[in-house]
């Protein structure tokens, strides 16, 4: 038998292979989708005429109903894959109204030889050539495929596949073009993908992958991991159990979803297909079927960016959508699979501890060193452990590399960065707002704003709404119940705080931020009882024994036990040095450091002062210690380490109108200028409620501007001033928690009192100072001048 002519269609750079579904440009192979590559097909075949919608949409899809979107979505790819720039359609031209035109001269190429093609316009093409192998019968996904077999066999068995074909085609059709709508209730699990190419990179990434896709979109909502984990608790399953598509199922109906998304990858000869059904959650139909093949490894990627493309049009986001918010996945993630395979674990145990987490996405970055995301969820990690110059390094370099990321993530970035690096918050709030504004359905944005802007500010009533909000769209995220508790707590509001923490209790969910807020709780409730039991209950947690040591540290030294308050921060200090936080052991150093000065004792605090700074410069060290050198009386010390915060950080918002004013003015007083430390303080005025970022990490740094403008007003001898000042401070003791000042201003009130000559009122306010520091240390200094200021006056009564 003569053997059969092949054609080829060359264009510009381009060469089109029917047979094999090939597109090439100077001989390098473009990923594109076969339903794609058949739109190009008939337009090149068909080249400088106009296409109707209606005639393109009849060829591609003969048998079914579709959507124009489906079409246009078709176009969009084709565009991308030809490089067909929108002010320049150099290939594909609109003709409005009627459909399309291929505008370049197309020439047809015609080959002698040995190869059979036997086609149909169906989800797959089959090619029979010799020397390959052929597919595996049991896939659910078909791709092109070899044998070594004569040409009646080669047909007979095309023919057998055409009419399975042609079944599974109507079995399937009944179900998959059911009318898709998801909402804001109605979010999309996704299930783990059925790796048979027996190569475990692509175990757990691809799942990532498809996240990161989807999650870039306005309009479809993907289901919360923490949501997915605790409907998996709820079902006694554990947290780590692989999503089947049953399982998920399951998951997705108890958890509210609206569609579960199955993936598969499997290996066709050299190829890889990568599959996609969207299933309803409640009935089990189909809802909907994607398709996509990459000749390479490295082209999965692209693959997997095409299907969610082709997903979010079906389900009804705009293609001006699409087009504004779809940066290929190997651009927004990593095209290191084997880095995002370290990601997804990362992320997976984002949820249950940060520590499990932090090696994988290091590995990540080890892989990628452009992983932007990989260096922010670091940042993150380091962040919350309060090691601060490690967070800010980290996020540093996402915020360099977040050209390599997609829209949510490049929010998300900037957001840290003005919250970890600059500490500028007025910008990062600006960000948060447009963040919510394009992602109405993420909760992070307004977190973001709950946890690191809004309290700092000074804010709590927003905080608390922000909170609130966050926890409708994902109440199974732990972090959100402990922002509502501490907010409600700044508020005044213990029985609220409790009830955040008893529905977080209910829901199962458990975090170390929760026994600390327990813990402090039990504090301004005077329960010290229950303290004692936290406290014995956080030695099983690391972290929690670190954080709850440290602040019975606070609640030691503002009972004036001096000598046990240091023992216990030896304690924290060491427990953070065992877990590798080496800044946070040093900011525990330097709010100690600034306890001692307060309470007079000069050498101690610049000691302890120093050592802290041998350990760490970070901001909130070099803060707490130059605040203890300026209350030791080392102004100049104070001074330099003031000049060098201001250089250091100029836009940091806490810094420049709370850190700054505070350690200035106390350097005026420290000389003699009084006057001048009340002007350096009026900076600090809009923000006096505010709490710095020292107060949430450490428990030091709240109200201390008001605090040293009470002693500058008692140093100028204005005593209803000053008295204002501190009955500040004691009218807010929600915000102080067990900060030792707080104790202080009741004995700077009584000062103020007797400054004003209301001697009754001083005497009241010595008793209660007196009173909550009956087990003091007798030999602290301020105790001592108390006790002989309460003489004087009683001697004067």
């Amino acid at each position: 038998m003569p053997a059969e002519q092949k054609v080829l269609y060359e264009f510009g750079p381009f060469r089109a292979d029917p047979e094999k579904q090939i597109l090439s440009r100077d001989r390098e192979q473009v990923p594109i989708t076969p339903k794609v590559f058949e739109t190009l097909l008939i337009l090149v075949r068909r080249s400088g005429e106009v296409v109707t919608k209606d005639d393109l949409m009849k060829e591609l899809w003969p048998d079914s109903f579709v959507e124009e979107s489906n079409l246009s979505q078709n176009i969009f790819m084709l565009r991308k894959a030809l490089g067909d720039a929108p002010e320049e359609r150099r290939y594909i031209v609109t003709v409005p109204g009627r459909g399309y035109r291929f505008a370049t001269d197309v020439q047809t190429v015609k080959l002698e030889g040995e190869h059979l093609m036997i086609a149909g316009h169906t989800q797959s093409h089959v090619v029979v050539e010799p020397g390959g192998e052929s597919v595996n019968a049991g896939s659910t996904l078909f791709a092109p495929w070899k044998s070594k077999v004569d040409r009646s066999y080669a047909i007979a068995v095309v023919i057998g596949f055409g009419i399975g074909l042609l079944v599974l085609g109507a079995s399937l059709f009944s179900h998959r073009h059911r009318p898709m709508a998801l909402g804001a209730t109605d979010p999309v699990l996704i299930a783990d993908f059925t790796n048979t190419t027996g190569d475990a990179v692509f175990d757990d990434t691809l799942r990532q992958g498809l996240v990161a896709q989807l999650e870039q979109s306005p309009f479809v909502s993907v289901m919360p991991e923490d949501r997915v984990r605790h409907t998996l608790a709820l079902m006694g399953r554990s947290a780590d159990a692989r999503i089947t598509p049953e399982l998920g199922r399951e998951v997705c109906a108890r958890a509210g979803g609206g569609a579960l998304l199955d993936g598969s990858i499997a290996k066709l000869g050299s190829e890889y297909v990568v599959g996609l059904r969207a299933i309803d959650c409640r009935d089990g139909a189909i809802l909907d079927e994607e398709q996509a093949q990459a000749a390479r490894k490295e082209d999965v990627l692209n693959a997997l960016t095409q299907i969610a493309s082709r997903f979010r049009t079906r389900v009804g986001e705009s293609l001006a959508a699409i087009q504004e918010h779809n940066t290929a996945l190997a651009e927004a993630t990593t095209p290191s699979l084997e880095a995002l395979k370290a990601y997804s674990t990362g992320r997976k145990l984002l949820t249950s501890t940060d520590n499990a987490a932090l090696p994988f996405f290091q590995r990540s970055i080890a892989l990628d060193p452009n992983f932007a995301m990989a260096y922010a969820y670091i940042g993150r990690i380091y962040g919350n452990m309060g090691e601060a110059e490690l967070s800010a390094e980290n996020t540093r370099k996402a915020y360099e590399l977040r050209d390599h990321t997609s829209d949510p993530e490049k929010f998300w970035i900037m957001a840290a960065y003005d919250t970890q690096v600059t500490e500028n918050l007025e910008r990062a709030e600006q960000t948060c707002k447009v963040w919510e504004q394009t992602y109405p359905r993420d909760p992070t944005p307004k977190m973001f704003q709950a946890g690191l802007i809004l309290p700092i500010l000074g804010r709590y009533e927003e905080a608390v709404e922000k909170a609130e909000r966050a926890r409708a769209i994902d109440p199974d995220f732990g972090i959100t119940y402990f922002l509502l508790a501490i907010r409600h707590q700044e508020l005044g509001l213990f029985d609220k705080a409790e009830e955040s923490l008893r529905q977080a209790a209910e829901r199962k969910l458990e975090i170390p931020d929760f026994a600390l807020e327990r813990f402090d709780l039990a504090y301004l409730r005077g329960d010290a009882a229950h303290m004692n039991r936290l406290a014995q209950a956080a030695r099983t947690d690391p972290l929690a024994d670190e954080w709850i040591t440290q602040h019975n540290a606070s609640v030691l030294a503002s009972s004036g036990r001096v000598r046990d308050a240091r023992r216990e921060v030896q304690r924290a200090e060491a427990l953070a040095r065992e877990s590798g936080h080496v800044e946070s052991a040093a900011l525990y150093e330097a709010g100690a450091a600034s306890w001692e000065g307060f309470f007079g004792n000069a050498a101690e605090a610049r000691r302890e002062a120093m050592d802290a700074l041998k350990l760490s410069t970070n901001r909130g060290v070099e803060y707490g210690a130059a605040l203890a050198l300026a209350l030791s009386g080392d102004s100049s010390r104070a001074e330099q380490l003031a000049e060098d915060l201001k250089r250091r950080f100029p836009e940091d918002t806490g810094i420049q109108f709370n850190c700054l004013p505070t350690l200035r003015a106390q350097v005026a007083l420290n000389r003699g200028n009084s006057r001048q430390a009340v002007e350096l303080l009026e900076k600090a005025a809009p923000y006096d409620l505010g709490r710095p970022r020292v107060a949430l990490h450490a428990n030091f740094g709240s109200l201390y501007p008001v605090y040293v403008r009470g002693e500058a007003y008692i140093a100028m001898h204005k005593g209803n001033e000053a008295a204002a000042e501190f009955q500040k401070i004691l009218e807010h003791r929600e915000l102080m928690v067990s900060d030792p000042i707080r104790m202080l201003a009741q004995l700077q009130l009584a000062r103020a009192y007797a400054m004003a000559k209301d001697r009754g009122s001083a005497g009241v306010g010595y008793q209660k100072f007196l009173a909550s520091w009956k087990d003091a240390d007798h030999d602290v200094p301020v105790l001592k001048q108390a006790e002989s200021e309460y003489a004087t006056i009683r001697s004067e009564r």
